[in-house]
């Protein structure tokens, strides 16, 4: 077996158990509050780091301005509760409009 396979075989095993974990321990772990709060923070934090990464860089480098201007108007429209496409759309449009006139 190669490596890579070997690799593969341990990210599925490991995904698997992770997945089974929630339903064989539900009920019989029980966290305290806090832990639930830190938690929930992390898990925010963790999709707020993601989202930077993404909006921020390419290939190591700044992405340049547009792209984060476009995930700006985004996340505004996203708070507004306006519908999924409409943010999508909004997101695009703002990029899209700031790259044609030339910001990067």
């Amino acid at each position: 077996m190669s490596g890579t396979a070997l690799m593969v075989l341990v990210l599925a095993v490991g995904t698997y158990a992770f997945r089974l974990v929630g339903p064989v321990l539900h009920g019989r772990v029980e966290l305290p509050d806090r832990v639930r709060v830190l938690l929930s923070a992390g898990a925010v934090l963790r999709l707020v780091a993601l989202l930077a990464t993404g909006a921020l860089t390419e290939g190591g480098e700044f992405a340049g301005w547009a792209r984060p201007a476009g995930v700006a108007v985004g996340g505004v429209l996203a708070w507004r509760r306006a519908p999924f496409v409409v943010v999508v759309l909004g997101a695009t449009a703002a990029t899209v409009a700031l790259r044609a006139a030339g910001v990067q």
